[in-house]
């Protein structure tokens, strides 16, 4: 059987889902009546032969199986033929983003296969943010990467950070697997949720595998496994499907330098000789281009090569990059919509006859904050429900009640973990604690806290 070959031109290389090849040139053809520019056509192999892809994918079977199927090929046919350009991009990023994710793999010991996840969720951009607002590289739900450690607020989100939203992701993952056992169903509750999961298990009549509950997940789910597998095959056999691998970009070297102080980027990267854009890849975490000062302060990213002349004059440029810009940014921070700039988080259980416009008149904040804090498409809220809500300045309502501060025998002041708290916010809370000091003070290895735990905020 003759092989078959597409030509198309570069500009026309991205087809819609629901095209199909028609006419393939064969090798058996005579090319001659055929002028193809090499600047302006490229060559495509037509569809992947179904048991070849099968056998090459049990060559590269590690942990994670693996499966092929008529669903698994669709994917693997618009991943090399008809969306083209998607794959030369995640191709020519994965240098950028995979040398980290094996080092976090490797360091909780789960399976470096893993990586290709990632592609699934984001395509590979740190700050790729979804329609469900799930953020990063590993899309991580507000919720749940404040969970992992993730801060967030108006002017840093780490979701976004590379590094820490990886070995957060790497944690999630590990938790998963522990939870059921087996790497297909970890990864389609990474997608939608263990309870997602457990939920399709018990409808199947308690199946054990993805592919015998796979008629009861969620429709996104369905596709989610079967892409996280052609992605596989794609990343490890490009150069079958004339993927050329050129103009792939690497990470720059990078050193790094804390900052105490507000520290404003396009005035810090004039002042080094830098882009600014070389700031923000670099530090995307950052959503504002600009450091806020915390207690804490931040540890910056820079260029490699610039950090000694940097030293030589780090008090003049730090100076002058703190005094660019900052009140305005203040302003805007406490005045957007949904913004927790400067406020402390509390919890409110709604209640029979409570209302939106109710609650906000309560905490003295706007019914479009609420909205934006908790997600919600409307005004419509039920009874039980847990509602998130950041008070600021006077009119802040105490969140210290007797009920949260208890003293214990010896006179330390414990704080009881409400529904909603993280450990950031906690410290928060308690100004004279930092987070680290937190997490000390109550041997604690992890972020990781329940409502109910009992954390000491005070020796005295």
């Amino acid at each position: 059987m003759a092989t078959c070959f597409l030509f198309v031109k570069k500009s026309d290389a991205k087809f819609n889902t629901t095209d199909s090849i028609t006419n393939p040139i064969t090798l058996s053809d005579t090319l001659d009546n055929y002028y193809f520019p090499a600047s302006d056509y490229e060559f495509i192999p037509a569809e992947a032969d179904f048991d070849l892809i099968k056998d090459r994918l049990k060559c590269i079977e590690n942990e994670v199986p693996l499966h092929y199927n008529n669903r698994v090929h669709a994917f693997v046919n618009y991943f090399a033929v008809k969306d083209r350009e998607y794959t030369r991009m995640i191709i020519k990023r994965k240098n950028l983003y995979f040398p980290l994710f094996e080092k976090y793999l490797k360091k909780y010991g789960i399976p470096e296969e893993l990586k290709y996840l990632s592609i699934v969720e984001s395509g590979l951009n740190p700050t790729a943010v979804s329609r469900a607002r799930a953020v990063g590289l590993w899309q991580f739900m507000s919720y749940t990467g404040r969970h992992y450690g993730l801060h967030q607020d108006w002017y840093i989100d780490e979701r976004m950070d590379p590094e820490k939203s990886t070995e957060a992701a790497c944690r999630y993952l590990k938790q998963l697997y522990n939870m059921f056992g087996d790497w297909e169903l970890a990864i389609a509750a990474y997608n939608t949720g263990p309870g997602n999961i457990r939920k399709a298990i018990r409808r199947s009549g308690y199946k054990k595998s993805f592919w015998e509950i796979y008629p009861y997940v969620h429709r996104e789910t369905r596709a989610y496994l079967p892409q996280f597998i052609a992605i596989a095959y794609i990343m490890n056999y490009a150069h079958e499907h004339n993927f050329v691998e050129n103009n792939l970009e690497y990470s720059m070297e990078v050193d790094t330098i804390h900052v105490s102080k507000y520290l404003h980027f396009q005035t810090f990267a004039n002042q080094v000789n830098i882009c600014i854009e070389d700031l923000q890849t670099l530090n995307p975490g950052l959503k504002r281009s600009v450091i806020p000062e915390t207690k804490n302060g931040y540890t910056l990213k820079i260029p490699a090569d610039i950090k000694e002349s940097f030293e030589l004059n780090r008090l003049a440029i730090l100076d002058s990059a703190s005094k660019v810009g900052r009140k305005e940014l203040e302003q805007l921070a406490v005045n957007t919509v949904g913004s927790t700039y400067g406020r402390e988080k509390i919890v409110h259980r709604v209640r029979s006859g409570d209302v939106l416009g109710k609650i906000a008149e309560r905490y003295n904040v706007r019914v479009a904050d609420i909205r934006q804090w908790n997600n919600l498409r409307n005004n419509t809220i039920r009874i039980g429900q847990h509602l998130n809500i950041w008070q600021s300045g006077s009119s802040r309502v105490s969140t210290r009640s007797t009920t949260q501060i208890v003293t214990a025998q010896n006179g330390s002041k414990m704080y009881v973990v409400q529904p909603g708290d993280t450990l950031w916010d906690i410290s928060r809370k308690f100004s004279e604690i930092s987070l680290d000091e937190l997490k000390k003070m109550n041997k604690l290895k992890t972020n990781n806290i329940k409502p109910g735990q009992k954390l000491i905020v005070s020796l005295k």
